[in-house]
């Protein structure tokens, strides 16, 4: 009977094995499904945080990405208006220098009108004061020419009667 006991007390070891090991496998289980929940709620944690900085970060480069921007038109409008000022004033220094070429053109054409008029007026009385004294000269030469041939007919005997009466002039007399 020794192997029926035996038998039995196998049989009911492997009983309380098979009930401890499924016990354990229950705990086993149950540690495995809480450690899996924990893990589960950790990597749904750690998403929602990743994502959160994420968008946080994306915010956050956008509102840089926005500012740069802003910058930027605004860097582009002052430049534009830089560039319109220095071309306005451009012009109107372009339109100064004409007007100062005009009037300084103007000065000129009076001034050589001025100098032009009074020129005519030096030569009009030199003109007139020259006709004066080639008259008088040509008179004087006329004279002495007369008064040499007169000289010339009274030497050779030739002079007449009516011109013996006229002066003769010589070159010593007149001073």
């Amino acid at each position: 009977m020794a192997s029926h006991k035996q038998s039995y007390r196998a049989g009911e070891a492997k009983g309380q094995t098979e009930e401890k090991t499924n016990q354990m496998m229950e705990s086993l289980g149950e540690k495995a499904q809480a450690a899996k929940d924990k893990t589960y709620e950790a990597a749904q944690t750690a998403k929602e945080k990743t994502k959160g900085a994420s968008q946080a970060t994306t915010q956050n480069v956008q509102e840089k990405a926005g500012a740069a921007k802003e910058k930027a038109g605004a860097a582009k409008d002052k430049a534009w208006e830089s560039k319109e000022a220095t071309k306005d004033k451009a012009w109107e220094n372009k339109e100064a220098t004409k007007d100062k070429a005009w009037e300084s053109k103007e000065v000129t054409k009076d001034r050589a009108s001025d100098a032009a008029q009074r020129a005519g007026d030096k030569a009009e009385y030199g003109k007139e004061r020259s006709e004066g004294f080639l008259q008088q000269t040509g008179e004087q030469v006329k004279n002495m020419a007369q008064g040499a041939v007169n000289t010339v007919k009274n030497t050779l005997g030739m002079a007449g009667n009516d011109e013996e009466d006229e002066p003769v002039y010589h070159k010593r007399d007149r001073n």
